[in-house]
């Protein structure tokens, strides 16, 4: 029953995310909020011209006039539109600037972390049960590796297991973000989803990691753990891994409903090398889990010979069984830490693999982070120098595999990485580089 003219007045004193708030009550607020001469007042103090006419005082700077045709000649919305869009194309400016420098080991942006804090990025969980009801988890801790970043959501609230249909995962930015303070959990934002998971029958269709004497740990392709009590066979906790290629993107730039679709690479032909697409690889290798790392290095000039191509695979040696001199030991004793409000363990043999694979020029090739586990192997170890338990991972996708051998030395209660192969689908390599093999 207020008049418009009185609720207009009280309009005018708000930001911009209070304003879009207000237009979100109903159909007579959002065509007042949308007023072009409360957004011109906003857009004109945020975006102020940087040009001023030559030879005046600092104070006659050009300013758009409030009683031009820009505010009169204007459908309503336009000035909330422009300015939504130019505080949109600010943040990617900002961002991209953030990640143009490359960490020469990785071959990945060095600043992704102050880049994920500059576009306001954080990250949910949506849980649909069989009724269709939402449920949605966005409390959650970050942290951040060389390589990638994992979210642990933990809540005592969560839906019974034995109703949920589907998780997705999805990537939230603020439409307008304010550096100077903290994102508001009730104002506009974008939903960008990056992955969407089954959970009929979690226990039969994902791979089991392991368990503790609390929880149960099983794999959701790619990159998300479910963490399940023993007893009640309900969620404990639900941690994601993610790599850091292209992680913004996928974060940012999907919708609501779609994923991100990358955009192919390019071959650039190479018709004086033989061997193009072949040789000089790097890979950075990350394990670790959760707060502890196991094991952090970098791998330069691996290479394939053409004998080694089999099955649809290309094979690259990064540490050979025979080879001694490059056995790498791991730090510390391979486990997979969890934390909920109320308990925290360790769930031992299971890690979280974090694979960044470059090709000859420094570009990401192939990357992943996802959570592995080790098998105790029926073998022995010949080796005279390591005579122990032989322990495996392998992890496979897609686009390739990664298969790991490890002894594990009782008398210094260490394990050693004495095999460490790479397989890359010829399919990958073919259309990376044009070639065919």
């Amino acid at each position: 029953s207020m008049p418009s003219e009185m609720l207009m007045k009280i309009f005018s004193y708000l930001d911009a995310v209070s304003l879009l708030c207000v237009g979100c009550v109903n159909k007579h607020f959002y065509h007042l909020a949308n007023d072009n001469g409360i957004w011109l007042k906003i857009y004109s103090s945020c975006f102020r011209p940087k040009r001023t006419i030559w030879k005046m005082k600092s104070e006659q700077t050009e300013t758009v006039s409030l009683d031009c045709a820009a505010l009169h000649d204007r459908k309503p919305g336009y000035w909330k539109k422009e300015y939504i869009f130019k505080q949109i194309a600010a943040v990617k400016t900002r961002v991209m600037r953030l990640v143009k420098p490359v960490d020469p080991y990785t071959g990945l942006p060095c600043k992704n972390k102050e880049a994920i804090k500059a576009s306001g990025l954080s990250w949910i969980i949506v849980l649909k049960d069989n009724s269709g009801k939402e449920h949605i988890m966005e409390k959650a801790n970050l942290s951040f590796k060389d390589t990638s970043v994992t979210i642990l959501w933990c809540s005592t609230n969560w839906p019974c297991l034995d109703i949920l249909s589907t998780l997705k995962l999805f990537g939230v930015t603020p439409l307008l973000p304010d550096r100077s303070r903290d994102p508001s959990k009730n104002g506009p934002c974008r939903r960008s989803l990056i992955a969407e998971y089954h959970l009929a029958n979690l226990t039969e269709n994902s791979v089991a990691l392991g368990a503790d004497k609390l929880v149960q740990l099983f794999s959701l392709n790619p990159g998300v753990l479910v963490g399940v009590w023993k007893e009640k066979n309900e969620i404990a906790f639900v941690m994601a891994s993610l790599h850091y290629h292209q992680l913004l993107e996928r974060s940012i730039l999907g919708s609501a409903t779609v994923q991100y679709a990358l955009p192919p690479n390019k071959p650039v032909l190479d018709d004086v090398d033989p061997e193009y697409g072949l040789h000089d690889y790097s890979l950075h290798l990350d394990m670790h889990g959760g707060s502890c790392t196991y094991l952090c290095g970098t791998f330069k000039s691996l290479f394939c010979r053409k004998g080694d191509i089999a099955n649809g695979y290309l094979r690259l040696t990064v540490v050979n069984l025979k080879d001694n001199t490059k056995h790498l030991p791991l730090i510390g004793t391979l486990g997979l830490s969890w934390e909920t409000e109320v308990f925290k363990g360790k769930v031992k043999d299971c890690y979280v693999m974090d694979v960044t694979l470059l090709d000859e020029t420094g570009k990401p090739f192939w990357c992943f982070s996802a959570p592995v586990y080790m098998e105790l192997s029926s073998k022995t170890s010949s080796l005279y120098d390591y005579m122990g338990h032989i322990y495996t991972t392998d992890y496979a996708d897609s686009e390739g595999k990664v298969c790991v051998e490890l002894v594990w030395l009782e008398e210094t209660k260490e394990y050693f990485i004495v095999n460490l192969v790479l397989y890359i689908s010829t399919r990958k390599v073919n259309n990376w580089y044009g070639t065919n093999y």
